[in-house]
C-alpha cells in the first residue's frame, strides 16, 4: 500500500483573476472536497489587469508554499504571471489559457481578451429577471407601498393595456409598476411622492377600449346586459374623467390606441432616458 506524504507547509491556494474569480473559486473548492480533512485556505485576488498587480501578488506569496490558480483572459498577462511564478519557484495553474487556445484553433478566430465580459452579460440577465419579478409584484396596483422603487409607473383604465406594456418593458430590464385608474376610487397616496416624470397615463380611444372589455366579458362568461363594464356611454365617461385627472396631476399622457406594444414602449423609454439620462435606471 502506498504511503501518503503530507506537506504541512502547503496551506493556501490563491485565485488570481481579471474578473471576480468566482468560477475558478468554485472549481478549486469542488476539487478540494475530494481531499477530506484538508486545511487549505482559498484566497481570491480579483481584478488582476496589470504586471504591477502580478508583481504584488508574487511578492506576497513567494516566501510561502502555495499555488496560484488563475483565470486571466489577456495572453501577455497570463504569460507574465507564469514566467514570474517559475522565477520564484511558485506553482501556477492556468485554467483559462488552454481552453482559449483550443477554441481559437477550432474557430480560427482570435479571442477578444477583454476582462469582465462574462460578468457584464450576466448582470444584464440578472437585471432582466429582477425587473420581471418587480413587474409581476406590482401588476394592477399590487404592492403600492413600494411604488417609489419603480423606474416607470403606468396609469390607466381597466383593459387599457397596462399589463402587456409593463411586462414587455420588464423584459427589456425596466422596473415597471402599473396602477388601475377607477373613477371614484382614490389612487395610492404614494403616487404624490413619486417624481411625476416617471408616471405615464395611458390614453385609449373608446372604440378600442370597448372591444377589449367585451373580449374580457366573453372570457369570463359575463352577460353584457348585466354589466356596465362594456357600455359605450360608461366607457366614454371613464375616459373623459381619467383624461381630466391626468391633466390636473401633470402626468405624461401617452395615446396607445391602435399601437403595437413595442412602439408604446419605445416612446416611454425614449422619454425616460431623455429626462433622466444616466439616472434613468434607479440603483
Amino acid at each position: 500500500m502506498a504511503q501518503s506524504v503530507s506537506n504541512s507547509g502547503f496551506q493556501v491556494i490563491y485565485i488570481a483573476s481579471c474578473g471576480e474569480g468566482i468560477n475558478a473559486f468554485h472549481l478549486v473548492e469542488s476539487t478540494l472536497i475530494q481531499f477530506p480533512h484538508n486545511k487549505i485556505t482559498i484566497v481570491k485576488v480579483p481584478h488582476i489587469r496589470s504586471e504591477v498587480q502580478v508583481d504584488e501578488l508574487i511578492d506576497k506569496v513567494k516566501d510561502m508554499e502555495s499555488i496560484i490558480v488563475h483565470t486571466i483572459v489577456k495572453s501577455d498577462l497570463r504569460q507574465y504571471l507564469t514566467r514570474k511564478g517559475m522565477e520564484h519557484k511558485i506553482v501556477t495553474i492556468d485554467l483559462m489559457g488552454p481552453v482559449l487556445s483550443k477554441i481559437q484553433s477550432f474557430l480560427n478566430q482570435a479571442p477578444l481578451e477583454k476582462p469582465g465580459l462574462y460578468r457584464e452579460s450576466h448582470q444584464v440577465d440578472l437585471k432582466q429577471v429582477s425587473a420581471i419579478d418587480f413587474a409581476l409584484a406590482h401588476d394592477d396596483g399590487l404592492s403600492p407601498e413600494s411604488l417609489d422603487q419603480a423606474e416607470i409607473i403606468l396609469l390607466g383604465l381597466s383593459r387599457a393595456g397596462k399589463t402587456p406594456l409593463s411586462m414587455y418593458m420588464a423584459v427589456l430590464g425596466w422596473k415597471v409598476a402599473n396602477v388601475p385608474f377607477v373613477p371614484g376610487v382614490p389612487l395610492p397616496a404614494i403616487l404624490d411622492e413619486v417624481d411625476r416624470r416617471r408616471i405615464f397615463a395611458l390614453n385609449i380611444n373608446a372604440k378600442q377600449l370597448l372591444s377589449h372589455r367585451k373580449m374580457r366579458q366573453e372570457s369570463l362568461g359575463v352577460s353584457e346586459m348585466k354589466s356596465a363594464y362594456a357600455s359605450r356611454k360608461k366607457i366614454e365617461e371613464e375616459i373623459f374623467t381619467a383624461h381630466r385627472y391626468y391633466i390636473a396631476k401633470g402626468y405624461s399622457i401617452l395615446d396607445i390606441s391602435d399601437k403595437p406594444v413595442e412602439t408604446s414602449a419605445e416612446e416611454i423609454i425614449e422619454m425616460i432616458t431623455r429626462r433622466f439620462k444616466a439616472a434613468a435606471h434607479l440603483s
